[in-house]
């Protein structure tokens, strides 16, 4: 069984998209879709889509990581993906991951495009589809075995922004056998909407660099919040 676990915050809208695809991909499938809403979320989300293999839960404390590691503990899949609200999977999604696991993986990610023809943002998602220093970002979609989530201790919940950063650090020190799935994504492009191109990007591998030098969560989320400005007001943490 496959558990998908979308961690929210004030994401009606793009729920609104999300939720009727993924369920139109458990047709015939095994799949469990888990929607973690944050403890401050206050739109209609859990209202969206009333369905079977869909379910919602509030977190009483507050990050991404929190929402995530809480899902899983509920989750009945041996599969957990953990896929951004923002984010739109191709119609081969849970295909493409078990012929992946049975193919002797213990986790991957996917490659992935944005909703925008812009050239730039081309260039952008190029680099997604092999290793580089941005792998492991949320927007990538991260699948694996929940026996190895666990032995990993989950996400870092003192990670308030690089969590999946930090996670996926401990998959490559653990030797996890993972793979980037070669068949795109749809991204969406609104942080650059709100920033600019250069900004972001700048801004990015600025955090991850920081990250890298072992720069503390508490600075790292302050220096997000000064560096970006949010894109909506539905959007996520």
């Amino acid at each position: 069984m496959i558990s998908i676990i979308i961690p929210a915050h004030n994401e009606q809208k793009n729920l609104q998209s999300l939720l009727p695809h993924l369920v139109m991909l458990t047709e015939g499938n095994t799949v469990e879709v888990i929607v973690a809403l944050s403890s401050e979320n206050s739109d209609n989300s859990a209202t969206i889509l009333k369905h079977d293999a869909v379910s919602y839960f509030k977190c009483i404390e507050k990050g991404r990581a929190v929402q995530m590691n809480k899902a899983a503990e509920l989750s009945k899949g041996d599969v957990l993906v953990f896929l951004h609200a923002d984010v739109i999977p191709p119609t081969s999604f849970l295909n493409d991951i078990r012929t992946t696991l049975n193919d002797g993986y213990e986790a991957g990610f996917f490659s992935y495009r944005f909703d925008n023809e812009s050239f730039l943002l081309k260039i952008n998602a190029s680099f997604t589809a092999k290793e580089s220093i941005f792998t492991g970002g949320g927007d990538q979609c991260l699948f694996i075995k929940k026996t190895v989530f666990n032995s990993l201790g989950g996400f870092d919940e003192s990670q308030v922004v690089m969590e999946d950063f930090e996670f996926f650090e401990r998959m490559k020190k653990s030797e996890v056998r993972f793979k980037i799935i070669k068949n795109d994504l749809i991204v969406s492009s609104r942080k650059y909407q709100c920033n600019s191109y250069l900004r972001v990007n700048l801004s990015n591998l600025l955090l991850v660099t920081l990250f890298k030098l072992g720069y503390s969560a508490k600075k790292l989320k302050s220096l997000h919040n000064k560096l970006i400005r949010t894109p909506y007001q539905n959007s996520s943490q």
